[in-house]
């Protein structure tokens, strides 16, 4: 490897992958809290609430992230003037990484509303039944008997649209979000005679962040499954 390479790639890596780590956990809390709320409104008894999450779900998943996630920055900051920091020093740094989780949380919980709707689909219907008869009303029923069982059941889906979100955080890199691939990005530029050395390590990375992301997620779907 080349010692330049190295003696410039080498202390940003930590801190870029800590910043992807970040994106990936705040989009991720973000994305199951409205997931989960896309997910009671698809399945609700009122009729425009179902209609409004069905069209905002097969709008947004069909659109290409890069698209949302510019439309976040020049269309919300640039345009509208949205500010989701305060201005100072770090105003660009922390805005930039704001938007991209805001962009992230609305596509990517269009995919956790999904696997949420495959689980409830595995929850007998009988128990939505039983729980009306006893006097539940639907967020009752839905919060404490059908999205339970429903989420047990889509652990396997919702680990996949982790792991896709964590490898999704690079496209942050387009509006200045100095995680891993803008980092490979500035290395190839510098360093084009590596870029196979570069891509490796950046590959790398993501298979040390993803691969135990899998294994666990798989391990607890056979572990918390609901049993028929």
């Amino acid at each position: 490897m080349n010692p330049e390479l190295w003696s410039e790639m080498g202390p940003e890596l930590l801190p870029a992958f800590w910043v992807t780590i970040k994106l990936t956990i705040a989009s991720a809390i973000g994305s199951l809290i409205f997931g989960t709320l896309l997910t009671a409104m698809r399945v609700s008894p009122v009729g425009i609430l179902r209609t409004l999450s069905t069209w905002y779900i097969n709008i947004v998943r069909n659109t290409p992230l890069t698209l949302i996630v510019l439309l976040a920055s020049m269309g919300l900051y640039y345009n509208l003037g949205l500010l989701l920091a305060a201005e100072n020093d770090s105003f660009i740094v922390k805005q930039n990484f704001r938007l991209a989780v805001l962009a992230f949380v609305a596509y990517t919980s269009c995919f956790v509303a999904e696997s949420l709707r495959a689980g409830i689909n595995t929850v007998p219907f009988g128990q939505a039944e039983a729980a009306r008869s006893l006097g539940l009303s639907f967020g009752q029923s839905f919060r404490y008997i059908i999205f339970p069982q429903a989420f047990r059941g889509a652990i396997v889906p919702l680990g996949n649209t982790l792991i896709a979100l964590t490898k999704n955080t690079t496209i942050a890199s387009v509006i200045g979000v100095a995680e891993a691939s803008l980092l490979m990005k500035t290395m190839t530029e510098n360093y084009a005679s590596d870029i196979l050395i570069i891509f490796g390590i950046i590959a790398i990375g993501f298979i040390i962040l993803t691969l135990p992301t899998g294994l666990f997620f798989g391990w607890a779907g056979k572990r918390w499954a609901v049993k028929r």
